[in-house]
């Protein structure tokens, strides 16, 4: 919404992670040689079910896995923002960037929650996992109501697309967006 509305940049650190655990990606062989040619399907790619299976049951294993993807994801975040310095609206997209203390990179951090139910609900109808996956993953990551105290800003995502989409609507004009009218931008 942002990207559309605002005409945001958006610099989705979860697309990077995808890229770069990908064959020929920069953190492809050492996954692999971490956690053994069990975690790839047919085709040689990661079986991201598997190894979430690996690393969510074994706090050190994702310990592990986050040593060698997190880097690779962060240098190519640093070279996106780089790319994209001067454009009027850059929004880095990081599910972690608290845990990570990303946040310094950030004029302004925006947390979009939901209430739990639906977040657990959501998440296994996107992600197919087992609920006590959902609830393992969950629990790796810091609760909601932490984020929100340190966020400028909040979007609850819990209500209509409608809904949200006014609330992204007045988080733009607030940043001196107008909404639906894109700033004019140079590449």
């Amino acid at each position: 919404m942002l990207a559309e509305l605002g005409g945001a940049v958006v610099i989705d650190a979860d697309e990077i992670a995808h890229r770069v655990q990908s064959p020929g990606g920069t953190a492809y062989g050492d996954i692999v040689a971490e956690f053994g040619s069990g975690i790839l399907a047919p085709d040689g790619v990661i079986n991201r079910r598997k190894l979430a299976a690996i690393v969510f049951s074994d706090p050190e294993r994702l310990e592990r896995l986050n040593r060698i993807v997190h880097p690779r994801v962060r240098d190519e975040e640093l070279q996106l923002l780089e790319q994209h310095r001067g454009r009027p609206l850059v929004v880095l997209s990081v599910p972690l960037l608290l845990e990570n203390g990303m946040q310094h990179l950030t004029d302004r951090v925006v947390v979009v929650t939901v209430d739990e139910a639906e977040r657990t609900k959501r998440l296994f109808a996107r992600s197919g996992m087992a609920p006590g996956e959902v609830e393992r993953r969950l629990a790796a990551q810091m609760p909601q109501e932490e984020k929100v105290r340190t966020a400028h800003h909040v979007i609850d995502n819990s209500g209509t697309p409608e809904q949200t989409r006014a609330q992204v609507e007045n988080l733009l004009a607030g940043l001196g967006f107008a909404a639906g009218k894109p700033p004019d931008t140079a590449d």
